[in-house]
C-alpha cells in the first residue's frame, strides 16, 4: 500500500481496502439466523434476525465493525460469523452498522451514520417489529467501532429526543482519543502486529483530516495546541493507568501549532475522542464491558476510559488479555484461528448473556 501510493497508482487507504474486498460473503441466511442487506435512516445495514421463537421480547444489539474509520465492511467474514453467532446464541436482533468510511467521508460523517442508525432503530415502533425488549438494546463495536460505539452512547445519553435507554456498551480494543500518540502502550507496542503506531497515526490523521501536515504532527505528537492542555487532565496515564503499565515510563507533551486545532476540530471533540468527555457526562452512561490487550498500541486508551468510567461511577467490566493483541478477537475462524480469539469472544459473550 505505502508503495503503491508514492507510484501515485492509488491511496494507501484504497488499497488496504482490497483486503476487505477479499473477506467479504453474501448475506446468506441459515438455520438459525436470516440475513438481509438493507437500510436504516438511509445507511446501509446488515440485520440479523434469529429464526426461533422468542421467549418473550429479545435482546439486540447495534454493531460498528473497526478498520481505523477507512477499512473493514459488515459483510467481511470474521464480522459476519460473530453476528450470526451473538444473533443465534443470544436470540437478539444483531444490526451490523455499514458506516461512509474516510478518507473520502471524514469525521463527523462515520459517526452521524452510526448515530443516526442507532436513533432510528430505537424508535419504539422499530423495535416492536422486531419484537427487541427496549430495555435490553446495547452498541458495540471494536477498534475504530468501539470509538463510534462510545461517542453514540455518549451522545445518546443527552439526545431529548431518544426516550429508550441503552442497557450496555461493549468495547473491544477501543481507539478513543487523539490527544496523546504518545502513551506508553504507543512506546511499548509501536511496531507490534496487526495494528503499528505508524498505521494508527495515520488512520487519525485520515480521520480527522487532508493536510501531510496534520500527520506529521501527530507522528511526533505535536498537534495539540497550547490552549488544549486543560483538556489533557483527561488522558493523563499517569493519572489513569495502573503502576504496572506506568513502569519505566517519562510524561511529556509538546505543544504544537494553534491552526491545526482550528482547522480539523474533530481533534478536539468528544464525538472523535470519547475520552475527553468531562465526568458529568460520563455519569449517566450504561454498564460497559471493555476490552483491552497487552500487545496493542490502543492498550491505554481502553484501560484509562475504564477508570475514568468506574471514577464516573459506572458500572464497569474490564478484562485485559496480556498476551493478547490487537483484533485478537477476530481470529476465530480457518485459516487464521486462534485459541486467544476464541477465548476473548467467549469471554465477551458470557457478558453479554448476563448483562444484556
Amino acid at each position: 500500500s505505502k508503495v503503491a501510493e508514492l507510484l501515485g497508482l492509488m491511496h494507501f487507504m484504497e488499497s488496504m481496502r482490497l483486503i476487505t474486498v477479499l473477506e467479504l460473503v453474501a448475506s446468506t441466511s441459515d438455520e438459525n439466523v436470516t440475513v438481509t442487506n438493507t437500510e436504516f435512516s438511509n445507511v446501509p445495514v446488515r440485520l440479523y434476525l434469529p429464526r426461533r421463537a422468542p421467549d418473550g421480547l429479545r435482546r439486540a444489539m447495534v454493531y460498528f465493525h473497526g478498520g481505523g474509520w477507512c477499512l473493514g465492511d459488515a459483510g467481511m467474514k470474521s464480522y459476519d460469523h460473530i453476528a450470526r453467532r451473538i444473533s443465534n446464541e443470544l436470540n437478539a436482533v444483531v444490526v451490523s452498522v455499514n458506516y461512509r468510511l474516510g478518507p473520502q467521508h471524514r469525521f463527523p460523517v462515520p459517526f452521524e451514520d452510526v448515530y443516526s442508525v442507532t436513533k432510528f432503530f430505537l424508535q419504539s415502533e422499530v423495535l416492536s417489529q422486531h419484537r427487541v425488549d427496549p430495555g435490553r438494546v446495547c452498541v458495540a463495536g471494536d477498534s475504530a467501532g468501539g470509538n463510534l460505539a462510545a461517542a453514540v452512547a455518549q451522545q445518546l445519553s443527552e439526545d431529548p429526543e431518544v426516550k429508550t435507554k441503552l442497557k450496555a456498551q461493549v468495547l473491544l480494543y477501543p481507539a478513543l482519543q487523539a490527544l496523546d500518540l504518545d502513551l506508553p502502550s504507543y512506546r511499548d507496542n509501536a511496531d507490534k502486529p496487526i495494528l503499528s503506531r505508524w498505521l494508527m497515526v495515520r488512520f487519525w490523521s485520515e480521520y480527522l483530516g487532508s493536510e501531510p501536515a496534520l500527520r506529521e504532527a501527530m507522528a511526533s505528537n505535536k498537534h495539540i495546541p497550547a490552549e488544549a492542555a486543560p483538556l489533557l487532565r483527561w488522558v493523563d496515564w499517569r493519572r489513569w493507568l495502573p503502576a504496572e503499565l506506568r513502569a519505566g515510563h517519562e510524561y511529556r507533551t509538546s505543544p504544537g501549532p494553534a491552526g491545526l486545532a482550528r482547522r480539523y476540530p474533530g481533534l478536539l471533540d468528544p464525538r472523535a475522542s470519547p475520552l475527553l468527555a468531562a465526568e458529568p457526562r460520563l455519569r449517566s452512561l450504561p454498564p460497559a464491558f471493555v476490552l483491552t490487550c497487552g500487545h496493542d498500541v490502543l492498550r491505554d486508551d481502553g484501560v484509562m476510559y475504564a477508570a475514568r468510567l468506574r471514577s464516573a461511577g459506572v458500572p464497569v467490566t474490564h478484562h485485559h488479555a496480556k498476551d493478547a493483541f490487537h483484533a485478537a478477537l477476530m481470529f476465530i475462524l480457518r485459516p487464521f484461528e486462534l485459541a486467544v480469539g476464541h477465548r476473548l469472544f467467549n469471554t465477551c459473550l458470557e457478558w453479554l448473556k448476563e448483562n444484556l
